[in-house]
């Protein structure tokens, strides 16, 4: 916890935290328990009538994302304890936690990640000013004078900052505008889905847990929407303690904080974050005794409703009758006066980004068929069906592909009329439309899969093919129309009831809610556990107003700009056998159709996850800017092995420090290869690894580059930070020699090297320019002289050169200016590794032929299992680390492919 949280967080405090924990959550619990019971007397009743509504169309897939990754890659982290930058492996499994480790080598080896955050509650930032704004607003009274350094401090102009309002906030940062914006759509969708963390497959425990909160929160006169009713139970539980306990703790320890604007700011985060931590402990501890509690009298109270339904149903109704009568007519004229005049006001502004963002998901899924159908016929084959009916399955949950979707959303304001019915913020109406976005999406690829797969043994060609596929699409699209337009006018209702009905409730209270204790009297005590006066109460308000809101979304059905049908549009089951289709075995077109041998055993199956977006730089490494590389190690953990002789024994901590070795390394002054360190290749550790590809970098800050579909790049690693590789350019390194300094060799040239290679790397100094269509290449053995033409020489168009002895002992590598043009052939026959600023232009062919080397899907034996496993220790980064065996092995490198978003890893 540190001694400066110590110091603040003394037993005394401690005790009056514990203390202030079991008074909210003992009254919470009161209501949880009397909101149990109505919850199971509804779902017992919902489950005996049952009910009428429209029955969807598509199919629903049961378990989505089984086996599969989201996305995982690399990002540098900011550890607070140490005040310096990392580089953290990422992986984003089915739940949409976010896993950080050590390394790439970790994740693989399944050992303990750094850290797990559960991101429910977070906001993603991506820019310091924003997250200095709402640190300033933490703690009142403390800002920082101008000139100031601020609490944070980013070496990169691509921030990615989760904050909290009372946990950990967690720092981010990568080197590129790209990866900014794919990671920000991936922590997004985390959120999105961590936030909805109450599983509405509960039709007991959601219910009641929710209407328990929304009492309590009544209890204390704060009516409206609540922006931190997010994640599971016990977090939701957690905010709803520290709202109450965080401001007597700023009042009573703000004031004794020492030390610069700074340095309070950050002791107050952390002061804040250990606070947040003891009430969730005490919090899941109780909140779980009271589960318990009333799932054991669950039996006997769901024998008493079932015996005595019809009683309690008659008790309910001459209760809501008597109350209906006292209530109405001042709920009326409420409504008539206050409410009524703004339903259609507020049912626009939500219907326009939502209808916008619903015809966005039928666009891309229409798009993403139709080019499929296109590729199919042309490349031909079940075999490249299944490969993009895989891809296709996970549409909906690919953050990237459906960020234009969701960002529809961020149209939706209220503007007048958030403040006039206390609405704290749109983004309760954000989330819920995404994720009714997404559960559409996969609803409708779903459907899709299921009527294709059913279809296939059918199919006599490719003509056959094409025309059942467009057939099956524009079957589910009209589908998808009638179930999104179902979908989006409950939203509509349920959102209208959202807004309005914590008004109406407000509104009434002052005149009716101490009036509502003498109904109490007409419960008989046998079915008090099953009718609340509260929420009878609350029903006879929800009638009054429902009339206007049904109403109102009737008529928006006939506007045919929101794509509604209307109420009267009825479609029935028009595919009988289509449910049952949904039942069976879920579908996996990569081991049914691809060809493939069976898959590795259960062993290697973390390792080869599928993974539903790709990386952008999923390679191993370490930092350019590395802060500190002193090794770090666990507890019980090896020695860490001795550095290389020509690695720098430690970075700058500082933020100008690091930009100036970025700087540095930008420029290459006499660093080899296997010496650079980059955001995801360590070429001394995968042993597959023969090659980086590098491209022109702007700036001093070397971005990460990433191959543009339909590159024709072959390498057994993935491409070195800063690497710009246009379309269409195939780049393939065989030996380290090309034309040195100032050497022109025009179009049609042939460069041959008769003379054994160099075995130190070629690399391509800054300014190099190898124009379209130059062919690099070297068939000779190695040797330890490098080859390297002469500067300023001149060869012809068609000249060939060729050497019979070896060339001058000289870096085989262009040197700056030295231009290429198109149609020389160079040929290699070692690794070559390109530096920063290298422009390599579309058509540009280098090969790769390492014979060393094994494919990329090839495995290569691990080294012996004498090889250290070096894991940093909790004593510098101030995390949490399990202990671990003292020797382990590397894994072999894991296989490539590319696709339309990057360079896939398959785990």
């Amino acid at each position: 916890m540190g001694d400066v949280v110590s110091t603040h967080l003394d037993e005394g405090r401690r005790q009056h935290i514990a203390e202030r924990t079991g008074k909210v959550l003992g009254e919470f619990c009161r209501c949880y328990k009397e909101q149990y019971g109505v919850a199971l007397f509804n779902s017992v009743r919902y489950e005996i009538e049952g009910n009428g509504g429209p029955q969807a169309q598509l199919l629903h897939r049961k378990v989505p994302l089984e086996d599969h990754v989201i996305y995982s890659g690399n990002l540098f982290q900011y550890i607070e304890e140490n005040k310096k930058w990392r580089n953290r492996f990422c992986v984003v499994p089915h739940n949409y936690g976010l896993v950080l480790y050590e390394n790439k080598l970790a994740y693989e080896r399944d050992l303990p990640p750094r850290v797990l955050v559960n991101s429910a509650g977070y906001k993603i930032l991506t820019s310091v000013e924003q997250y200095l704004e709402l640190v300033n607003c933490s703690l009142p009274g403390v800002t920082p004078k101008s000139g100031h350094s601020p609490i944070l401090k980013c070496p990169t102009d691509f921030p990615l900052i989760l904050w909290h309002p009372y946990a950990r906030h967690y720092y981010f940062c990568v080197m590129t505008g790209k990866e900014q914006e794919k990671w920000r759509a991936v922590f997004q969708d985390c959120v999105r889905h961590c936030n909805n963390g109450i599983s509405e497959d509960s039709k007991v425990e959601a219910p009641a847990f929710t209407d328990a909160v929304r009492m309590y929160r009544q209890a204390k006169e704060q009516y409206g929407t609540w922006d931190m009713l997010c994640g599971n139970e016990t977090q939701v539980l957690s905010n709803l303690v520290m709202e109450e306990l965080l401001p007597e703790l700023r009042t009573a320890i703000g004031p004794r904080l020492k030390g610069k604007a700074q340095e309070r700011q950050r002791t107050w985060i952390q002061i804040s974050d250990a606070v947040y931590r003891m009430v969730y402990e005490q919090t899941k501890a109780q909140y779980d005794a009271a589960m318990a509690k009333c799932e054991q009298e669950r039996p006997q109270m769901e024998s008493t409703i079932r015996t005595d339904m019809d009683q309690i149903i008659t008790s309910k109704e001459h209760l809501a009758s008597k109350i209906r009568a006292f209530v109405l007519p001042k709920a009326e004229i409420c409504v008539r006066n206050h409410v009524q005049p703004y339903i259609s006001s507020i049912l626009e502004a939500l219907m326009t980004p939502t209808s916008q963002g619903f015809a966005e998901v039928r666009e891309v899924f229409f798009k993403e068929v139709t080019d499929m159908n296109m590729n199919v016929v042309n490349e031909g084959g079940l075999e490249k069906l299944a490969e993009y009916m895989e891809k296709l399955s996970h549409l909906a949950f690919h953050p990237v592909k459906m960020q234009s979707c969701y960002e529809k959303m961020d149209q939706l304001k209220l503007e007048g009329l958030q403040q006039r019915f206390d609405v704290s913020s749109t983004s309760v109406f954000k989330q819920r439309a995404q994720i009714h976005m997404r559960q559409q999406m996969d609803d409708a690829v779903y459907t899709f899969e299921t009527l294709l797969h059913q279809e296939l043994g059918k199919l006599q060609g490719k003509d056959d093919l094409c025309k059942s596929i467009q057939r099956i699409l524009e079957r589910v699209l009209k589908k998808y129309d009638y179930d999104s337009s179902t979908v989006r006018k409950k939203f509509f209702r349920e959102a209208l009831l959202q807004i309005t009905i914590p008004f109406l409730l407000k509104k009434l209270a002052p005149t009716c809610k101490g009036e509502l204790a003498k109904f109490q009297e007409l419960i008989f005590e046998d079915f008090a556990r099953f009718i609340l006066v509260e929420n009878t109460y609350e029903e006879v308000v929800l009638q009054s107003v429902m009339k206007d809101i049904m109403q109102a979304v009737k008529e928006a059905a006939v506007q045919r700009k929101h794509n509604l049908y209307r109420d009267s549009m009825v479609m029935h089951n028009s595919d009988p056998n289509l449910h049952l289709l949904g039942e069976g075995v879920p579908i996996d077109w990569g081991e049914e159709y691809s060809g493939q041998p069976e898959a590795d055993p259960a062993a290697d199956k973390r390792r080869r996850a599928k993974q539903v977006v790709s990386v952008i730089q999923d390679d191993e490494g370490v930092l350019p800017y590395e802060v500190g590389t002193e090794g770090l190690l666990q507890p019980g953990s090896p020695e860490p092995r001795e550095p290389d002789p020509g690695a720098p024994p430690s970075s700058p901590d500082g933020v100008e420090e690091i930009r100036e070795a970025l700087a540095k390394e930008s420029l290459g002054d006499g660093v080899a290869a296997e010496e650079r360190l980059t955001n995801g290749t360590d070429a001394r550790r995968e042993s597959g690894a023969t090659e980086e590809v590098a491209g022109s970098v702007p700036g001093d800050v070397p971005p990460r580059g990433l191959p543009s579909e339909g590159d024709g790049v072959h390498c057994a690693t993935p491409a070195s930070p800063g690497a710009e590789v246009p379309s269409g350019a195939g780049v393939h390194h065989a030996a380290p020699a090309s034309p040195a300094a100032g050497a022109d060799v025009p179009s049609g040239a042939g460069v041959h090297h008769a003379t054994p290679v160099s075995p130190v790397p070629a690399s391509t100094v800054p300014g190099a320019d190898v124009p379209s269509g130059a062919g690099v290449h070297h068939a000779t053995p190695v040797s330890p002289v490098p080859a390297s033409t002469v500067p300023g020489a001149d060869v012809p168009s068609g000249a060939g050169v060729h050497r019979a002895a070896p060339a001058a002992p000289m870096p085989a590598s262009p040197m700056p200016g030295a231009d290429v043009p198109s149609g020389t052939g160079v040929h290699h026959a070692a690794p070559a590794s390109p530096k920063p600023s290298a422009d390599v232009p579309s058509e540009a062919k280098v090969p790769h032929a390492t014979p060393a080397s094994p494919a990329p899907t090839t495995e290569t034996p691990s080294p012996s299992a004498g090889t250290a496993c070096h894991q940093p220790s909790d004593k510098e980064t101030g995390e949490e680390v399990a202990p671990l065996g003292s020797q382990c092995s590397p894994p072999p490198p894991t296989g490539t492919t590319e696709s339309g978003e990057g360079v896939q890893t398959e785990f």
